[in-house]
């Protein structure tokens, strides 16, 4: 193929990857009642699963200060377009994640024909692994991350005279951003991966970085959650788990590099 067929194909790449996005944002938008009332919403309510998890874990501990029973806010509605910005706002979200494993699909059909057979399956592993972390992740924002987060800035009051009334918008926007930005930190290894095979990332930069990475993780994790270790390392642990994946990830695709390009240099002749 040309230059000019290769920009066509990827212009229809990224055409047919919007409509999926748009096909998740419509279904997104028709069932509203199940997107909010069930999904995005559900973190004001005291009875949400993460809730209840916590105070099931708080009680086999002995320590009641993680269990959650009240947030402490209401939501309200204050633009005239507030409503329905925000319901366009979630079904786009909504539309992207899921959309995901079809856009990663479709960057595979993209670059596939111009590879070998076993670099094509390694490909096909690598949209199988994306979609798998980053729906791995959406879950653990959604779950974890999104609630605490909710938590934390509901019962935050700098006097008790002044009440928390959230606007809607600023509600959806942490859940939103924080499930959607938790889906791409989980391709972190993804990431690693591909830096580490260009020779661009090497586990060695990643060890000398690990100590700022971890108290990143754990300064994260004081800001979103109650003030006790337990469940700050609920939190800070998938995290650092992630971290030192992507290390150990790295250090076998640079063992694998260097063994390639040994084998391929030429044997030097006997004398």
């Amino acid at each position: 193929m040309t230059f000019l067929e290769h920009l066509e194909e990827l212009r229809w790449t990224i055409v047919r990857s919007a409509i999926a996005v748009a096909v998740g944002f419509v279904l997104a938008f028709i069932f509203k009642t199940l997107l909010f009332e069930e999904v995005v919403l559900a973190a004001r309510d005291p009875g949400f699963i993460t809730y209840r998890g916590f105070c099931w874990l708080g009680r086999q501990l002995g320590i009641d200060s993680i269990c959650i029973r009240e947030l402490g806010f209401t939501l309200q509605n204050l633009p005239v377009s507030g409503q329905f910005m925000t319901h366009m706002t979630v079904a786009f979200v909504a539309g992207i994640i899921l959309a995901f494993p079809y856009i990663l699909w479709e960057l595979w059909r993209f670059i596939g024909p111009g590879l070998h057979e076993r670099e094509r399956k390694a490909v096909s592993a690598f949209v199988v692994s994306g979609s798998f972390l980053f729906l791995l992740g959406v879950l653990f924002g959604y779950f974890l991350l999104a609630p605490l987060s909710v938590q934390f800035f509901g019962t935050y009051q700098v006097s008790p005279s002044v009440a928390n009334n959230f606007a809607l918008e600023s509600f959806i926007g942490i859940i939103t951003q924080v499930t959607l930005w938790t889906g791409l930190v989980f391709e972190l290894p993804l990431v690693v991966h591909v830096l580490s095979r260009l020779g661009i990332l090497g586990p060695g930069m990643l060890r000398s970085y690990r100590r700022h990475a971890y108290v990143g993780i754990l300064v994260l994790a004081a800001i979103l959650t109650p003030p006790d270790i337990i469940s700050q390392l609920i939190v800070a642990g998938p995290l650092m788990l992630l971290y030192e994946f992507s290390i150990g990830l790295s250090a076998r695709v640079e063992k694998q590099r260097l063994r390639e390009a040994a084998a391929s240099q030429p044997a030097r002749p006997i004398a």
